[in-house]
Order: structure tokens, then C-alpha cells, then sequence
């Protein structure tokens, strides 16, 4: 039987980005989460933010979730559906699920740990390793600095990378777009990343000028809940629409696919509210047809991608992972070799934040 929750603390953590995602980007916001048990068994895990909201989330967790979860089953899967009921008034997603996902996390930390088991291999192991695509938020680099990241991604082994366009002239966006496109040559996987700066008429232009560049996917082309906009548009271009990171429950990622709006879903686990609701997220899209390939926090998509069948793409985030920005205490969990990526042998998620 599993033990009870004893106590649950947290650590707010600044995070530096040795590579500012933009000027009001310039560090990631983390809050650990530590469960201790009544057998006196710890797990970690973390929520996660870009730049606002941390103290939210923290008071969230030090607070309303503290109070409903302390004294249940220390089990994540059990636990994760009556804990969102209870907060949903609060919001059904969001901030709500954010906090969540330290809770899910540390939980399922702890379950592999008493397994003696990496997450990977607690959840059942379908692969050795899996793809990375090189990445970078690099919309404000000027042309010879994208130009000279694309190089670097080459000269990593990277088979496919992702850019972000949306610039103000659309003239500047096909110019980056057919210089990155040069250096990687015909064979290697392009995608672009508008991140919500389009509206309907202005995505079907764009995406029709630089689709010529022979795009694998256009990610986030119209402000991420519009549905109706996102169905329209997929019958106005031939290029795969790819969205999901500012979705941040099942029935939103459930709604999107069944109403036809996107090819291909990116579920952040930490926005969605942890590995519990991202495993439903996976099984959805398998069940639809849908590909997915999980947003952004490497060390945790890779693991998660390990175990889930079929073959699913990891985003590497050039100069961003955990280890890169010196923010573990441990060794990382997973390790990039060329456009590959597999696990190192760490137990529970791996992650002790320094």
C-alpha cells in the first residue's frame, strides 16, 4: 500500500539564460517541490516558468495544494484528477496546472525511486533513444547571428531545426528563412515557430511564401486558443500546423484534434500539470492519429519520450537545458549525442536542482 504524503516545501530558483530568449527574457523561473512521505521516502519535482508568474505558482503549492494533498496516498496517478477538481474554481488550467505538475512530478519521483528505477523505465521503456531538433528563440537575432547558429546545429549532427519567424516585415522573415535553409541544405527537417504573432490572413500569406522553403511543420502560426481560426487556416495551406504548448488541459488538446485544427501536438508536461496528464495527452493523440513531440525542458521530454510508442521528436533548446545553464546538482539524466538522444542511468527524474 503506499504511503501517505507527509509534507510538501518548495524553493523558489532564478535561473539565468546564458542566451536571453529576448529583451524581457532573461531567465527561467523554477519552483522545487520536495515530498517526503510518512515512511520518511523523498521525491523532487518542479514547476516552471519562463519569466512571470513563479510566486503565483509557489503560493499555489504552498497553500491549496499543501492542504488538500498532505495526509492522502502518496500516489501521482490516484491523486492528480480529484487535486484538479478541487482547484478548478481557481482556473482549470494555467497557473493551476503549473502548480500541479511540482506535486505530480516530485510524486512520481519518489515512485521510481522506491522501484530503484529512472522514469523511463518506472513508466515501462519502449526505445534506446530518440531524435533532437535543434531550437533556439531567436527572432531578435540579427541575420549573421541566426546564420551562424544554423551552422552550429549543423556541425552538432542536428537532422532537423526549428526557427522563429513573425518578424514585423514579412520580406525579413522569408530572407532568414531561405538563409537557414541554405546552410542546412535540401535534406535536413526545417520548422518555423510564429508564436502567436499572426492572424488568420496573415498566416495563410506567410505560410504561403515560405512554404517554398519546404517546411516540416509551422508551429503556433494564430493566438493558441483560437480553434476556429486553426481549422480555417489547415484548409488554406498545405504545410502541417504544430501547437499545444499554451494548452494546458486534455480537453483543450481533445477539442483541437477532434475539431481538425492541428497535425501535430506539443504539450509542455509541466504546463499541462505533470507526467499524469501527459501520459493521457499522448494516448489521446495516438488514439486520433495525431503526431506529438513534447515542448521544450529536455532532460524531462526525453525521458517521457522513451517511454511512449512510436517515434516522437525532442526539442533541444541551443544553450538551455538544465545542465547547460548549470542549474543541476547532480548529473543530468539524459545526454545529446549528435541528433540523438538517450538516458544515463540516473534514478527517479534525475533532477536535483543545485
Amino acid at each position: 500500500m503506499t504511503a501517505s504524503i507527509a509534507s510538501l516545501t518548495t524553493r523558489r530558483i532564478r535561473v539565468p539564460l546564458s542566451r536571453p530568449w529576448g529583451p524581457d527574457v532573461r531567465d527561467l523561473s523554477l519552483v522545487e517541490v520536495v515530498v517526503e512521505d510518512a515512511d520518511g521516502a523523498q521525491g523532487r519535482g518542479f514547476s516552471w516558468t519562463p519569466s512571470i508568474g513563479a510566486a503565483a505558482v509557489e503560493a499555489h503549492l504552498a497553500n491549496d495544494i499543501t492542504a488538500f494533498a498532505v495526509g492522502r496516498d502518496a500516489d501521482a496517478a490516484t491523486l492528480w484528477h480529484p487535486l484538479w477538481v478541487h482547484l478548478h474554481e481557481g482556473g482549470s488550467g494555467g497557473i493551476t496546472t503549473i502548480a500541479m505538475a511540482g506535486l505530480d512530478l516530485a510524486l512520481w519521483d519518489l515512485a521510481a525511486r522506491r522501484a530503484g528505477l529512472g522514469i523511463t523505465d518506472h513508466l515501462g521503456r519502449r526505445h534506446e533513444t530518440a531524435t533532437v531538433y535543434g531550437s533556439g528563440v531567436n527572432l531578435h537575432y540579427p541575420l549573421p547571428e541566426l546564420v551562424a547558429q544554423a551552422e552550429r546545429w549543423v556541425a552538432a549532427g542536428f537532422e532537423a531545426v526549428k526557427v522563429k519567424v513573425g518578424s514585423p516585415d514579412l520580406a525579413d522573415d522569408v530572407a532568414r528563412i531561405r538563409s537557414v535553409r541554405e546552410v542546412l541544405g535540401p535534406d535536413r527537417g526545417l520548422m518555423i515557430d510564429a508564436n502567436q504573432r499572426w492572424n488568420l490572413e496573415q498566416a495563410e500569406r506567410a505560410v504561403g511564401e515560405l512554404s517554398a522553403f519546404d517546411l516540416t511543420w509551422i508551429e503556433e502560426p494564430l493566438r493558441a486558443d483560437d480553434l476556429a481560426g486553426h481549422v480555417a487556416l489547415r484548409e488554406r495551406i498545405d504545410v502541417p500546423i504544430a501547437l499545444g504548448e499554451n494548452l494546458h488541459t486534455r480537453y483543450r488538446f481533445a477539442e483541437f484534434i477532434d475539431a481538425g485544427a492541428v497535425d501535430l501536438v506539443q504539450p509542455n508536461i509541466v504546463r499541462v500539470g505533470g507526467i499524469t496528464p501527459f501520459l493521457e495527452i499522448a494516448s489521446l493523440a495516438a488514439s486520433r492519429g495525431v503526431d506529438l513531440a513534447p515542448h521544450l525542458l529536455l532532460e524531462l521530454s526525453a525521458q517521457l519520450a522513451l517511454a511512449l510508442p512510436g517515434e516522437h521528436l525532442v526539442e533541444a533548446v541551443e544553450d538551455a537545458s538544465f545542465e547547460a545553464l548549470g542549474a543541476l546538482a547532480s548529473p543530468s539524466p539524459v545526454e545529446v549525442d549528435g541528433s540523438l538522444v538517450r538516458t544515463t542511468g540516473q534514478p527517479g527524474l534525475g533532477l536535483h536542482f543545485a
